[in-house]
Formats: structure tokens, C-alpha cells, sequence
């Protein structure tokens, strides 16, 4: 019996290779059928791979979408400093790169904090723009194949915006993957307003954004591929580390707080206190390897060397192997997050 579920997506830079392994392994399931995808940042892009794929091939051609991808990131380098100014200043670059690799922490992760990128002027570009516009956008906005939901952040309003379907363009996708200490806010029009608005990373406001999952057409079940510890054990004391951690805790916020919604919702359908049918009962599952993001440093999620995408990617494969091993059973039939316990 084929089993249709829901792929909720995470955003975390390079530690979205993680996704990408999962996402591997979880395609060679014969009876697992994919019918909605969110997504937001490495999330999104994950996303687009995957979709486009799917039409260009099945799932061997989704398993192919994924790899070029990630084969295309682990080329662009350091994202925050050396990929937009290599051309103009090659001394520097191989300066900073040598400078980085004698240092136990990365002179452009400290930059990122002290330096907005928009200090650079007619300099900068957007290093991602070169991986998205290889994307076959009239497969990615297709009716056909799972349905497609895409975060960003709206800056002035400092609301979510969830793009679909004709809507999702190049700019979005960058949009989606804005941080703003790195990348200089996406501007586009709108087209649900008409209006030309500024946006950074989907993130800030979902982390990823599960409700556009709840549609009546869509299946119960959400599988959320998670790349941002909820738990970290050792305590941050160091600036930047403190910093991660407080970025940390604002990406996972959002998501948080749909699965305390989403808990409640079950426990007044559980309790009788709301009718069956008048609300969706989501059954929700889980893909995470927290020790090895506790392990990896925040600085790599903005350094895509191929070793440590191909680390995450295996990584990836492991984990959702143990999840199928552990929890196949529940996939069409019941939660395997344990809701009252995370909130408890």
C-alpha cells in the first residue's frame, strides 16, 4: 500500500546536505509517496531539487537533482566573503583562506558580525544565484508532482510570506535562503500584492512553516527533516558562540510554537472537545541528528566544502534508515513525535 505523506524541510546553510542524505535514502522506499513539500532556505532549495527531479525522472531523477546540487554548492566555497571578491582581489582571498585554515575560528564568521554586506557596493553578489538559475523553473511551478510551499521573510512587516506555485521565481528562492548578515535583502514584486517588497530568510518566521501543509487534499502525516538543534548541551560563552545560540533559538521558534498548536489541536480531538473531521489530526514524524550539529561548528553551515557535505550526506542516510527501522508503522496511521513530552 502506497503511503502519501508530507515533507517539511529545515533551513541551515550547509548542514542542509543532512537533507539531502535523508532525502536519498528516503526515495528508494517504493511505497512512500511524496505529495507536499515546505520548505525555507537550504530547505527551499532541497525543495526545488527534489520537485524538479521528480518530473525530469522519478525518483532516480530526483536522487540525480540532489546531487547536482549539492555538487554545485560544495563549488561555491566560503559563502560570506571570498566567492564575490576572488575575482577582483585574488591576493586577499588566498590571504583569508590561509589565515582561516591556522585559526580554530573563521576570520568571515567574525566578519559576519562586525560588516554589513552591503559595505561591498557594485562588489557584491549573491553566490547562490549561479546554483538557482541552473533550476528548471517551468518543472519547479508545475501543476503536476508533489505540491510546492516556499518561506521567506517580509522585512518590514516582519511577516511570513509562503510562495507557491507560479509564484516561486529565482528571487524567491534566494529570498528564502537571505541571511542578513550575509546576503543583501531580496527585493521582488510581490505577486499576491502587486507591490515591491524586501525580504530575508524564511527562518525568522518558519523554520519551516508547517500550515500550508494542512490543506483537505494534502495527507495527514508531516515528516520534518530537522538540522537545527532544539537541545544544546554545552553553554555558550564565547561571543559568537553566544551569538549561534541566540540564532539558534529564534530559527527554531516558529516551528515551535505550530507544534504546541498542533498538540493542543490533538489533545482537544483526543478529549472530544472538538469533533472529529472539523480540524486536521496531523500525525507528525521526526529526521534529526542533534549530536552531530552540537558537534559541527555554526561557521560551516556558511563553508560547503565537499568533505563536509559528504559527511552530512551520509549522515543523513543513517538517520532516516534508523527512522524507517524504528518507526515505518507509524507513517499512515500515528504520530511518532512524542508532542507532550517535547512540551512537557
Amino acid at each position: 500500500m502506497t503511503i502519501r505523506l508530507n515533507l517539511a524541510l529545515q533551513g541551515g546553510g550547509a548542514h542542509g546536505a543532512f537533507t539531502w542524505g535523508v532525502l536519498d535514502r528516503l526515495l528508494q522506499e517504493p511505497d512512500i509517496e511524496i505529495a507536499g513539500i515546505t520548505g525555507t532556505s537550504a530547505g527551499a532549495l532541497n525543495a526545488a531539487a527534489l520537485k524538479i527531479g521528480l518530473l525530469e525522472g522519478g525518483v532516480q531523477g530526483a536522487r540525480d537533482s540532489l546531487d547536482r546540487l549539492w555538487g554545485d554548492v560544495g563549488e561555491l566555497g566560503d559563502l560570506r566573503v571570498t566567492r564575490w571578491i576572488s575575482a577582483t582581489f585574488p591576493l586577499a582571498t588566498a590571504m583569508t583562506e590561509a589565515v582561516a585554515a591556522s585559526l580554530p575560528v573563521s576570520p568571515a564568521g567574525l566578519a559576519a558580525q562586525l560588516f554589513t554586506p552591503y559595505a561591498w557596493g557594485p562588489l557584491w553578489q549573491n553566490p547562490l544565484h549561479e546554483v538557482v538559475a541552473r533550476f528548471d523553473f517551468t518543472k519547479l511551478c508545475a501543476g503536476e508532482g508533489p505540491d510546492l510551499f516556499i518561506s521567506a521573510t517580509n522585512v518590514r512587516s516582519g511577516k511570513i510570506r509562503v510562495f507557491a506555485g507560479a509564484e516561486i521565481s529565482p528571487a524567491v528562492l534566494l529570498a528564502s535562503a537571505c541571511l542578513p548578515t550575509v546576503f543583501q535583502a531580496v527585493e521582488l514584486r510581490d505577486p499576491a500584492t502587486g507591490q515591491d517588497e524586501v525580504f530575508w530568510d524564511g527562518g525568522f518566521t518558519g523554520n519551516p512553516a508547517l500550515f500550508p501543509l494542512y490543506q483537505p487534499h494534502l495527507p495527514d502525516d508531516i515528516l520534518i527533516i530537522s538540522i537545527n538543534p532544539l537541545r544544546r548541551e554545552a553553554v555558550p560563552i564565547t561571543p559568537v558562540e553566544i551569538q549561534n545560540r541566540i540564532n539558534e533559538i529564534s530559527f527554531n521558534a516558529a516551528l515551535l510554537g505550530e507544534l504546541r498548536a498542533v498538540n493542543f489541536v490533538k489533545r482537544l480531538i483526543a478529549e472530544g472537545r472538538m469533533p472529529r473531521g472539523s480540524m486536521k489530526d496531523l500525525s507528525l514524524h521526526l529526521i534529526a541528528d542533534d549530536s552531530l550539529m552540537n558537534e559541527l561548528g555554526a561557521g560551516s553551515k556558511l563553508s560547503p566544502s565537499p568533505a563536509l557535505l559528504t559527511r552530512l550526506k551520509s549522515a543523513g542516510q543513517a538517520a532516516c534508515t534508523a527512522f524507517l527501522a524504528e518507526h515505518r508503522a507509524c507513517l499512515g496511521q500515528r504520530s511518532s513525535v512524542d508532542l507532550r513530552g517535547l512540551f512537557g
